[in-house]
């Protein structure tokens, strides 16, 4: 790992590893929300039960969160991982009724907290970039 993709690595490996370990017990109501809003924007979600899904999605997170933030995985690795986990939730913004203005890609006051996610496809995208091996030439 370069030294200047630490901050990167470390910022967003500590949001998403706690988000992860945020959704470790979600159950009931809890649960069924995180599938809901989920299941709308990606419909074959609809055939996981939500506590199963909620499980799934906490565990997907805290193992990304971790090799963020574990030196040793390769940034493009994590960088892709990054991009394919924080596309989900950008289309989980574009997909949801009333996070965004009519026929705009700008948030309502309720999308503002989905919209901002759109800075981990970055992030991801930088990271495996930079990540690659360079071309001698």
């Amino acid at each position: 790992m370069k030294l200047a993709h630490l901050p990167l690595r470390v910022a967003t490996g500590a949001y998403i590893l706690n988000s992860g370990l945020s959704k470790q017990n979600l159950e009931g109501q809890a649960a069924e929300g995180v599938h809901g809003m989920a299941s709308n924007a990606i419909p074959p979600l609809n055939r996981i039960p939500p506590e199963q899904f909620a499980k799934i999605l906490s565990t997907g997170e805290i193992a990304l969160g971790a090799a963020l933030l574990i030196p040793f995985v390769p940034s493009a690795l994590v960088g892709a991982a990054l991009a394919g986990f924080s596309a989900g939730l950008v289309q989980l913004y574009l997909k949801t009724p009333g996070m965004r203005q009519p026929g705009s890609i700008k948030p309502t006051q309720e999308g503002i907290g989905l919209a901002k996610d759109v800075w981990l496809v970055g992030a991801g995208l930088a990271l495996l970039l930079d990540g690659l091996p360079k071309r001698k030439g």
